[in-house]
């Protein structure tokens, strides 16, 4: 590309990230390493009723977490900012009254009792939900149906107004999406959308076509749910004279929720969970309907590389059956012509398992912090790294989630707070006594405590005493892990010490 690649993602800073936005910061992310072009994050931060204090700082974390970082931002500001939409207020001022006096968008003066009784008016079993369109629009109260100076006249006395575009009449407008490919609307089904609210601050609509103009935005994704409003978007680049600048587009598939219905923030709680938890009250929700307190990825043990290659494979495939992609991998794979047009269905069980391959795939110095955080917020602080490092190395294969490393791995340096003896009592007669009375004497005098030392010693005493070894290993397990799970039992004895082995026999024996 002749072009320097440049493209964006520009939330709103009203709530969590979920599947569908990171997904899509995502494909921003690759398509611009893979062309050396550069990716920025934009603040859509325009309506202000909605804005989160913290959000912006949430979003941020996350993609760092994610390890999708953009090379412009608020925090890492280039040649194209603010990148707070805010703070770019007098810019999109100035355009809107521009297609103003083109003829191109009006001052409507309408008040919420007049739109309200326009809906009413309007109304018909065919159409239940009037818009304000080019049949409405000449019976409202607006700069069409006035001299423009009385217009502002009105403007300059106060009365509040906004701007909204003038679509054309029965004019067919066109483009060509990398995803769905020629894409034509007539103007005659879309709306007279806003520009420019009452406060003076941009709508999405005007907002998003001045900055990736000014930003210079060549190419830009977003969801489908956008799609509808791309006839406005077009008519504004080229109203405004930009039409030759106007980037590639985009138009992502949804992700659809294991019922087929589409995954939503309203959703969070129940597939789409944000990516981490959040810490607020959403302004837009009441209690019953806020995800503030739901779990994340982060926190339901996901590792962030198994995370971005699931999403990378909800709407897009390389075509070899590969599922387990690095980020470098998908850096150098990755191509919108194979990004699906239909839905893409999140699937948590699939989801679990992308992270289970990750866990078996990473070193155990990749996954140590992680561990340490899980076992130090149970409660286990005193874990010596070496020792931990080889216990990771153990135990992986056995932990789907984070969370799992309590569960295989917290009993090699605590304990187990409960055994469960009901699986032992069933089988449980004097010559097993006998036996596990006869190891400890054995473990407390040896000086060998290697895996294979251990385990020559036990089955040694077990046929001096006339019983199956296969009889003896579920109880020494279960004395040692408190259940029946866990690696392999010797290397679980060498591990923990001599010491913590003979006592852990003991207990169980008491319980006995």
């Amino acid at each position: 590309m002749s072009q320097r690649v440049r493209v964006r993602f520009a939330p709103s800073p009203t709530g969590g990230l979920h599947l569908g936005g990171v997904r899509t910061v995502l494909y921003n992310y690759l398509f611009a390493r893979q062309h050396g072009g550069d990716f920025v994050l934009r603040i859509e931060d325009t309506d202000q009723t909605r804005f989160v204090p913290g959000a912006e700082a949430y979003i941020l974390d996350c993609l760092k977490w994610c390890g999708l970082e953009p090379d412009e931002s608020v925090v890492k500001p280039g040649a194209y900012g603010p990148y707070r939409q805010s703070e770019r207020k007098e810019m999109y001022q100035q355009y809107a009254h521009r297609l103003v006096e083109q003829g191109d968008a009006y001052y409507a003066f309408d008040t919420p009792a007049e739109l309200e009784a326009m809906r009413e008016q309007y109304k018909t079993p065919e159409n239940p939900s009037p818009t304000y369109n080019q049949q409405v629009r000449q019976h409202m109260h607006n700069s069409l149906n006035m001299e423009l100076e009385s217009a502002r006249e009105l403007i300059a006395e106060g009365t509040p107004y906004v701007v909204r575009i003038k679509m054309p009449v029965d004019e067919v407008i066109g483009f060509t999406d990398m995803v769905r490919g020629e894409v034509n609307v007539n103007t005659s089904q879309v709306d007279d959308k806003v520009l420019l609210k009452a406060d003076g601050m941009p709508t999405y609509h005007l907002a998003v076509v001045v900055d990736d103009y000014l930003m210079k935005i060549t190419h830009a994704f977003r969801g489908e749910e956008w799609l509808s409003s791309a006839p406005v978007h077009l008519m504004l680049w080229k109203k405004l004279g930009w039409e030759n600048s106007m980037p590639a587009w985009a138009h992502l598939p949804l992700i659809m929720g294991p019922d087929g219905a589409k995954l939503s923030k309203r959703h969070g709680n129940k597939y789409g969970f944000p990516i981490f938890a959040m810490n607020w009250t959403d302004p837009v929700k009441n209690d019953a309907d806020s995800d503030r307190h739901t779990e994340g990825f982060r926190e339901r043990g996901f590792l962030p590389e198994a995370f971005v290659n699931l999403l990378a494979l909800m709407g897009w495939n390389d075509g070899s059956g590969q599922e387990i992609f690095t980020l470098e991998e998908m850096v150098q794979r990755f191509n919108m012509e194979r990004v699906h047009s239909a839905g893409a269905q999140f699937d948590f069980e699939k989801a679990k398992w992308y992270n289970h391959e990750w866990i078996k795939r990473s070193t155990a110095q990749r996954l140590l912090p992680e561990v340490q955080q899980v076992l130090t917020q149970r409660g286990i602080t005193d874990c010596n790294e070496q020792v931990l490092l080889q216990v990771i190395d153990l135990v992986k294969e056995r932990c789907t989630l984070l969370s799992d490393f309590y569960e295989q791995a917290g009993f090699f340096f605590q304990a187990p707070a409960s055994i469960d003896t009901d699986s032992i009592k069933g089988k449980w007669n004097e010559q097993k006594t006998l036996f596990f009375t006869e190891l400890i004497r054995n473990y407390e005098l040896t000086q060998l405590w290697q895996a294979a030392d251990l385990e020559h010693a036990f089955k040694e005493i077990a046929a001096v005493n006339g019983v199956k070894p296969g009889e003896l290993m579920l109880p020494f397990r279960i004395m040692l892990v408190g259940g029946k799970f866990g690696p392999a039992v010797f290397d679980i004895a060498a591990i923990i010490g001599k010491e913590a082995t003979i006592a852990r026999i003991k207990h169980t024996l008491s319980l006995l």
